[in-house]
């Protein structure tokens, strides 16, 4: 099981997330006009919500990086902005959001081609952490809101080399969840305890259906058992 405290192997990671990347693009193109309007996974979202999202994220992330790289504070955007984005981004055409998403994706490749210390200190997602977890948080975003679009694309075609480092960024958010305690062991080794309280239940599985089912996007069969998707992680 790969640990996000220790060493993050940041030129494999950037490997797995332009990867995804490609991947998302090549299906996205096959997205039909009208489509783009219809429903995501994600409960209000359409498609065009979701590929617009993906794209701020990267900006927001390529934001970050260029702050650390210059030692100045991050001029990210806030709440009420992101949500403006966000809409206006949903109203464009297909064509438009797959040049969003491809642009966004190069020019965060791009400033991360210029970092040579990853151990840079930055604040993301509420917590201090080495720069080197960003690639990691871009692996993620990308393969799960690659799902999220529901053009094809489900959490067992993501690739094992991809899904051990996806199963340990999102057992960060998840293992203190107000849930009843599970204990989860997992094929490339994590055995952890996600939830509150006593142990109730118990659970062994490869990473990538532990991964969506962590992060709420799908239910998890074991045996003879189904167990239901965790609450649904953004």
């Amino acid at each position: 099981m790969q640990q996000l405290g220790g060493s993050i192997p940041v030129e494999e990671i950037q490997l797995l997330a332009r990867e995804a990347d490609q991947g998302l693009l090549r299906d996205t193109i096959g997205i039909l006009e009208q489509d783009w309007q219809g429903p995501s996974l994600l409960p209000g979202w359409t498609r065009a919500h979701v590929a617009t999202h993906l794209a701020r994220s990267a900006d927001g992330m390529r934001i970050l990086t260029e702050a650390s790289l210059s030692g100045e504070a991050p001029g990210l955007p806030g709440p009420d902005e992101r949500f403006s984005a966000l809409e206006r981004g949903a109203e464009r055409s297909g064509l438009e959001l797959q040049i969003d998403l491809d642009t966004s994706a190069s020019a965060l490749t791009a400033t991360w081609n210029t970092v040579t210390d990853w151990h840079r200190p930055i604040r993301f997602l509420g917590r201090t952490r080495p720069l080197s977890t960003l690639p990691v948080a871009r692996l993620h975003e990308v393969f799960i809101h690659h799902v999220d679009l529901d053009c094809g694309f489900t959490p067992d075609q993501v690739p094992p080399e991809a899904a051990g480092w996806l199963l340990s960024w999102v057992f960060g958010w998840v293992h203190d969840l107000d849930v009843p305690a599970v204990a989860v062991h997992s094929e490339s080794g994590l055995d952890a305890t996600v939830g509150r309280g006593p142990v109730e239940d118990e659970v062994n599985a490869e990473d990538g259906p532990l991964w969506a089912w962590l992060s709420g996007r799908a239910p998890l069969v074991t045996g003879d058992a189904t167990r239901a998707p965790f609450p649904l992680l953004v």
